[in-house]
């Protein structure tokens, strides 16, 4: 495979992914978290590490009904993310399933359970450089009803609903007690009790860029976060429940990835 195989930020090319390239990537935005998937998770078998290029740590994975997959870093923020997302979708990737974490700004949406993305409200400056602000950031349905299904057969507690999706941790989702920087823009003061009223249900960083490739690029992506702060009470990542929160998360994501038979790689099902 000559140098110009290997796609320049992934650090892999099609040649690494073998006779059966995969169709579906399981995308994290924390290489921990990718490597996690790889080599702690019962019922999956890593064939091979792709690539560490810029800490955007990637595995070829087999399920244990044999489909295969990659586990892929997207990088903190939606800028990492449409790189990454990019170069997938050029190597044949035609199903993304985003397995992220995210503060809750509902009071019912506890810390500890997972939030189904079926859109996001995209406040991102990368998702512009692709779509029109007007262009909707939706996830796919059938994608989106397996993750649903799957968290419901393994018993876990899920939402389902409408994500904030920004470009800052701190200032973007209000952050100033645990922020260096205290004073926020004036649009910015309230945004989340104002996102409270519109019922959306969460705060990340990547949804709602991925969505809006998903549709531009006609691949598709759904996206499952697990609850690691309330933002109703508190600006703090909960660390004791955190490991059960994204171990939740990982389990419906794989589960989900393992239902999808090829009929969904047909193009009616990828608009």
């Amino acid at each position: 495979m000559s140098a110009t195989d290997i796609k320049y930020h992934l650090g892999f090319g099609q040649a690494d992914l073998g006779d059966d390239p995969p169709r579906l990537a399981v995308l994290c935005g924390d290489p921990e978290r990718t490597r996690a998937i790889a080599f702690e998770t019962t019922d999956v078998h890593c064939e091979r590490e792709l690539s560490t290029r810029r800490g955007l740590n990637s595995y070829l994975l087999t399920l244990a009904n044999g489909k295969r997959l990659i586990a892929a870093t997207s990088g903190m923020g939606a800028p990492s993310l449409s790189i990454v997302v990019n170069e997938l979708v050029d190597l044949g990737i035609r199903q993304v399933i985003r397995v992220g974490t995210s503060g809750s700004i509902q009071e019912d949406v506890k810390v500890g359970s997972l939030v189904i993305s079926r859109a996001a409200l995209c406040r991102q400056g990368a998702a512009n450089d692709i779509a029109p602000l007007e262009y909707p950031a939706a996830a796919n349905p059938f994608l989106t009803l397996a993750l649903v299904e799957a968290a419901e057969q393994l018993a876990l507690p899920w939402h389902l609903g409408v994500t904030a999706s920004v470009d800052t941790f701190y200032e973007g989702q209000e952050r100033t007690v645990s922020s260096a920087n205290k004073h926020l823009l004036r649009h910015l003061q309230g945004i989340t009790a104002e996102y409270r009223h519109l019922n959306i249900l969460n705060y990340e960083m990547e949804a709602g860029t991925l969505f809006k490739m998903a549709g531009v690029y006609g691949f598709a992506a759904a996206c499952i976060c697990g609850v690691l702060a309330d933002r109703t009470s508190s600006e703090a990542v909960m660390e004791a429940q955190k490991q059960a929160a994204v171990a939740g998360a990982i389990r419906v994501a794989l589960q989900a990835a393992a239902s999808l038979d090829s009929r969904y790689l047909q193009p009616a099902y990828l608009r």
